[in-house]
């Protein structure tokens, strides 16, 4: 689901939808806690926020045992997610270090228009599939050091 497909949510919207994926795919579950810890905000602020993302039909939210995201939530999050991991990639790929690339990434991800996030997706990709572009990707690598 690319971006133009579903409401425009706001970056704050988007960050709590990828953590609750994120958290699920790892824990097998969520809890306002873990929600705070991966966002560096305090337990009050996710339980305003799970609220309302219950109201916008996102999740299910039961005070006390954590949330599920419903289909559409999932969707959103998913996307969200593919977003952040493309634009990683890519930058991982122009020797960014690592946690400064997921930084970045977590900037851009809400800027970029679907087309963008496409077209950058398909670049990965090619790069990823083609022998002769990690000899490329050498010799950037090389240009880099040397220059």
């Amino acid at each position: 689901m690319l971006k133009s497909e579903f409401k425009n949510y706001s970056k704050n919207i988007e960050d709590y939808l990828e953590a609750i994926y994120n958290i699920i795919s790892e824990k097998g579950y969520v809890r306002t806690k873990n929600i705070a810890e991966e966002l560096n905000v305090t337990p009050p602020s996710v339980s305003a926020m799970l609220q309302k993302l219950e109201s916008e039909k996102l999740i299910i939210y039961e005070k006390y045992s954590g949330a599920v995201l419903t289909d559409k939530g999932k969707q959103i999050a998913k996307s969200i997610k593919h977003r952040h991991d493309t634009l990683t990639k890519i930058l991982k790929v122009m020797l960014v270090p690592d946690a400064v690339a997921k930084a970045d990434a977590c900037k851009l991800e809400h800027n970029l228009s679907p087309e963008s996030i496409n077209q950058l997706t398909n670049f990965v990709e090619f790069i990823e599939s083609k022998k002769e572009c990690a000899d490329l990707l050498e010799e950037f690598k090389n240009f880099c050091e040397t220059r």
